[in-house]
């Protein structure tokens, strides 16, 4: 007879209750599974204890009524599963954080965006337990414990060394039991390499572009980058620029691909990336995750990325706390 595979009853941490974390962690929690949120500020933790974790949107709306909210991680306890959903800026702090979640097989499932997230992971914590989750998502928190959702969701999951095992396919299904389309990849770099043909035009542009704007100007969407024929312009460069470091690496993104990214992103309407929402509100910037690895990375590589290379060292000029890389690779001039 054959065997049937038992999916494990996983307990869950969430590392970073933002937008983010907070929407998937809250599906997974809706559905009835045993989650547990790190909500440091006071104010957000007392707010989510009284009126639960809401989610808002055209299409779904849900609220988690009660809620694991805790203000430490040794409160939580070890866990099965860790949903690091951080800014890659607080990356220093993840060590002290992350120790009282770590049992024998605990697995940590990054959401960050950019490049050397795994790898500071790995370094700390040992490349078997780590996986890197890209998220999909138009996602912003609008209040304490609120979270509006304005589109799509996928998730693509994969193993940070080697290839996709069967723990890499049940924590994918957890996610699908809980309403999440959720997909296994074969090769994390690539997928994160496919994001960052996204990421690095749209967060970086609306960030320059706003930036450039006189103080009390409404936010540069996305909507806005693609109606300005100069930024609409450059955008599309930095993508075909970002899919060729992508080759020069041994990733073959194929070009069209930057013609769905554009169809998908007029399809968003008027979107404001999470860093510009960090920028505006004086937050630190994911730089060096972002624009400054991959910029690395690929100039090594010997990849032509002049584009990217003028938009990481503008962007270094609007950071407020500008962080040292983490990931390998000698800096250019």
């Amino acid at each position: 007879m054959p065997t049937t595979h038992v999916l494990p009853r996983y307990r869950i941490a969430v590392v970073g209750t933002g937008a983010v974390g907070g929407y998937y962690g809250g599906k997974l929690a809706y559905y009835g599974r045993d989650v547990h949120f790190l909500i440091r500020s006071e104010e957000e933790r007392a707010a989510v204890k009284r009126f639960g974790l809401q989610i808002k949107s055209k299409k779904e709306a849900f609220r988690v009524a009660r809620v694991n909210a805790h203000a430490a991680t040794d409160t939580i306890g070890p866990c099965d599963l860790v949903l690091i959903a951080l800014k890659a800026t607080a990356n220093d702090a993840l060590p002290a954080l992350l120790a009282p979640l770590l049992g024998p097989e605990t697995l940590l499932l990054t959401l960050q965006n950019g490049l050397g997230n795994e790898e500071f992971l790995a370094e700390r914590f040992g490349a078997e337990r780590v996986l890197g989750g890209l998220c999909f998502v138009c996602l912003h928190k609008t209040a304490p414990g609120v979270i509006a959702h304005q589109g799509y969701g996928n998730l693509s999951l994969g193993e940070f060394a080697g290839w996709p095992r069967p723990r890499t396919h049940d924590v994918a299904w957890e996610f699908k039991r809980c309403g999440i389309n959720a997909r296994v990849v074969a090769d994390l770099a690539e997928a994160r390499w496919r994001k960052l043909v996204w990421n690095v035009p749209f967060n970086g542009l609306t960030i320059l572009a706003d930036a450039a704007r006189p103080p009390g100007s409404p936010p540069v969407s996305t909507a806005d980058l693609l109606a300005d024929p100069d930024l609409s312009y450059l955008a599309r460069r930095l993508m075909d620029e970002v899919i060729a470091a992508a080759r020069q690496l041994g990733h073959a993104i194929p070009a069209d691909f930057a013609d769905t990214q554009f169809k998908r992103t007029a399809e968003m309407g008027a979107y404001l990336p999470s860093t510009l929402l960090d920028h505006r509100a004086g937050r630190p910037l994911e730089l060096e995750a972002i624009w400054g690895e991959p910029y690395r990375r690929a100039f090594n590589a010997g990849a032509e990325v002049g584009r990217l290379e003028t938009v990481y060292h503008l962007l270094r000029r609007q950071t407020v706390s500008p962080v040292a890389s983490s990931g390998p690779g000698s800096v250019p001039p």
